[in-house]
């Protein structure tokens, strides 16, 4: 049974032009000049690396081959790109962004989704205090990719509104966040249509030592969070670095700054539900533990990687549904295992002219969701186990085809590779009934079964670089397959389903000065429909969705315009773009008699979706971040503004005085939302100040309208400021506070369950002894 229980970096505005660079880092000993953390230092002029023929009696070789050196065509000498243990950012020419280990250190986030509400074009919505998804552009969930070291994330169980599977990546074993925003399935596969996200886990670095141990605690207020990490970094044996690490952390009910402006705490219509003292919200708290691996071998000018991650959540309440409009105050829905593990083995190196930066990974993983939906009126609990095992492997290089010989020539290379995952699926359902301690199965779970998914493909990309002008293009051939068996009791439609899937990419960089370039990109992106979409039984935010065997994969076209402008001591990147989705899987209202015969559950819902294909959905918008850089100030700016709309799933009233709209929102857009923060650096620590801001939003979805974690006529805008601060106490520890919401504000991230935390301080501490 659930039981309650009781700094700002400026992030940099990446300009990877395709550069040679590394990582401006800045000393905690160095002088007042140094740039914060975060920002990105201009490169060094192109050099080939050398590497000398007595390296391997060197004992200090590794840290070599661990350099976070990028091997990019060689460009402009004045270009910047930053580097973070080894990994470039994902894609250079698109727009994006990257959060860096001492960012993610000094802003200290809740959660990975927590990490993304200081970029440009990303919006986190929250169903639980347990769970987070990042919106991209607009599109969250299966439209957007996550990735994980180049390992696909996304499998065929993921659902089509916001999920939590990026909450369940510990931050604290992470060196950065990649955001690539807008299509890139060309590169990477199905579902990157919103864009993608990567996480780059840290790599061993025990510097001069044998072996160094680390260890970070952190305690929270507003919901009396506990926690922490201890981690041996070391050398196990020549040119081989390890790092061993494990986290903890309890977290209790979470205090806000109340209900939002308009609502009232004791409405049994609304989400979430307050305790007596009208602030504190029914429905969150979770506990996780999670511990990893991570072995790099240095192999020539190779390195080959095994790694190991296990994430365990546990006793983690959906809010929304704990309890669920108009539900009895005992009813709950509690995600009691929540896991996630994820091992993998992968080669990198330089093989030549025709496989630069080649990589290879072969990786397994599972995810593991076991929940209970307590109703202690009915004497009943309803309980599901859903397991997905993903195996999969991946391959790219880039080949150079073309160098240039005089200084006006041309450059050409092209990236080329390869993909596949397949899932094999277990997923189980029963009712208990608990004044008799009865337990009867269910002839299918949530899922079915000996289901299986295939995904994968392989794609090229070529780009010609002149001194001002470089231009992209690339396609990927992919397809998707999937096997469902039958279930007559529950009425369950046999899939034996495949789909070949294209993508495509053109684009083109034009440096117009040296400090101005201005770009433009055209994507065809796709999304095949997963084993959630065509087999799927659930209880969503709107209601009760059910299955569409019959769907096909949405494909989105995407033109977009950007510019990008590197000054002394500012920069400035601005996008926008558009986007239509044909074929999109939208959810369309059903009636009583469209449930399947067996399921109960549907039939008794207030309201109940299926999954379609529609075409003629449009999503546009405008994005921006900008940010000076002084000695003894940093400022950054960013502001995001997206607007869509789609056919409207229902058909026409046959009355012809009934209002009808032909076009409606699409569901949970976000606002319009920026942020603004300031970083006074100094030699032993930092001092900021942040805000994050958002307007109303009232464009709502017809499923927005049913929606309980909207309030009625749209989410409220809101205003957040946040003090940060650290100091480095010796060298071998520092501490500091993140005092959250300094003028208590009730507010909600639009689209979310959680209204976030109240007025409340963080305070964390690293110790490096």
């Amino acid at each position: 049974m659930y039981r309650p229980r009781g700094t700002v970096t400026v992030a940099a505005i990446v300009l990877a032009l395709g550069g040679r660079g590394t990582v401006a880092r800045a000393d905690d000993g160095g002088d007042a000049s140094s740039p914060p953390p975060g920002t990105v230092a201009p490169a060094p002029a192109p050099a080939a690396p050398s590497h000398d023929a007595n390296d391997d009696a060197n004992d200090d070789v590794l840290d070599d081959a661990l350099a976070t050196t990028a091997a990019a065509p060689d460009d402009d000498p004045g270009e910047t790109i930053l580097v973070v243990d080894g990994h470039a950012p994902l894609l250079g020419d698109r727009a994006g962004s990257r959060i860096d280990r001492e960012t993610l250190l000094e802003r200290q986030p809740r959660s990975a989704p927590d990490a993304l509400r200081w970029e440009p074009g990303v919006y986190v919505q929250q169903t639980a205090a347990a769970q987070g998804s990042a919106y991209l552009r607009g599109r969250t969930g299966q439209q957007t990719l996550l990735l994980f070291d180049g390992v696909r994330l996304n499998n065929s169980l993921w659902r089509q509104g916001p999920n939590q599977y990026f909450f369940s990546i510990d931050t604290r074993t992470l060196a950065a966040i990649d955001v690539v925003r807008g299509g890139a399935s060309t590169r990477f596969g199905s579902d990157a249509i919103g864009g993608v996200l990567q996480a780059v886990p840290r790599d061993p670095d025990p510097g001069e030592r044998r072996i160094a141990p680390r260890a970070e605690l952190r305690f929270g207020s507003a919901d009396h969070e506990v926690g922490g990490r201890v981690e041996l970094t070391g050398r196990p044996w020549r040119d081989a670095v390890v790092l061993v690490g494990a986290g903890y952390r309890d977290v209790s009910l979470l205090e806000s700054g109340g209900p939002v402006p308009g609502l009232t705490s004791d409405d049994p219509a609304l989400v979430p539900r307050f305790a007596a003292d009208g602030r504190t919200q029914l429905g969150t708290g979770f506990t996780e533990a999670a511990w990893d691996a991570r072995l790099v071998q240095r192999l020539g000018r190779a390195r080959l990687t095994a790694a190991y991650y296990d994430y365990r959540q546990l006793d983690a309440p959906r809010t929304d549904q704990c309890p669920a409009a108009f539900a009895p105050a005992t009813e709950c829905l509690i995600y009691d295992e929540q896991f996630h593990t994820l091992g993998y083995v992968a080669l990198d190196g330089d093989l030549g002219r025709r496989a630069r930066a080649g990589r290879v990974v072969v990786s397994a993983q599972q995810q593991h969701e076991r929940k209970h939906r307590a109703r202690p009126q009915a004497m009943a609990e309803d309980a599901g186990r859903d397991d997905v095992t993903t195996v999969g492997i991946a391959a790219s290089a880039t080949a150079e085809l073309r160098r240039p010989v005089e200084a006006d020539d041309v450059a050409v290379d092209l990236t080329y590779g390869g993909d596949a995952y397949g899932d094999a699926v277990d997923s189980v359902a029963w009712l208990r009934f608990t004044d008799i301690d009865y337990v009867r199965y269910d002839s299918r779970g949530q899922y079915v079964a000996g289901s299986r998914y295939l995904t994968g493909g392989g794609f090229a990309q070529g780009a010609a670089r002149w001194p001002r002008l470089t231009v992209r293009a690339g396609g990927r051939l992919g397809v998707a397959a999937v096997h469902a068996p039958g279930d007559a009791p529950s009425a369950t439609t046999a899939i034996d389903r495949a789909w070949l899937t294209t993508a495509a990419v053109l684009g083109a960089a034009w440096r117009a000065t040296p400090a101005l370039e201005l770009i433009a990109n055209l994507d065809r992106s796709f999304r095949a429909p997963n084993l959630d979409d065509l087999t799927g039984r659930q209880a969503a935010g709107p209601g009760f969705q059910f299955e569409n065997p019959a769907l096909a994969p949405e494909v989105a076209h995407t033109v977009e315009l950007g510019l990008r402008r590197l000054g002394g001591h500012s920069r400035l990147e601005a996008w926008a773009f558009a986007s239509r989705l044909d074929d999109a899987i939208i959810r369309a209202l059903r009636s009583a008699d469209d449930c399947p015969a067996s399921s109960t559950q549907c039939q008794a819902s207030w309201f109940r979706y299926q999954l379609v294909n529609d075409d003629g959905a449009l999503l546009y918008g405008a994005e921006a971040a900008a940010e000076g850089r002084w000695p003894r100030l940093a400022v950054r700016g960013t502001i995001s503004w997206a607007r869509g709309d789609g056919p409207n799933p229902q058909q026409r009233p046959s009355d012809p005085t009934l209002p009808y709209q032909a076009r409606v929102p699409l569901s949970r857009v976000p606002p319009l939302h920026g942020t603004v923060e300031a970083t006074a650096p100094w030699r032993w620590g930092h001092a900021a100040i942040g805000a994050r801001w958002a307007t109303a939003q009232d464009r709502l979805a017809p499923s927005d309208l049913s929606d309980p974690r909207i309030p009625p006529g749209g989410t409220p805008g809101y205003v957040v400021v946040d003090l940060r601060g650290g100091v480095r106490l010796h060298d071998q520890a520092r501490v500091g506070v993140v005092v959250e919401n300094l003028f208590d504000a009730a507010y909600r991230y639009h689209g979310s369950s959680v209204n976030g935390p109240g007025r409340s301080a963080l305070v964390w501490m690293e110790l490096t002894p």
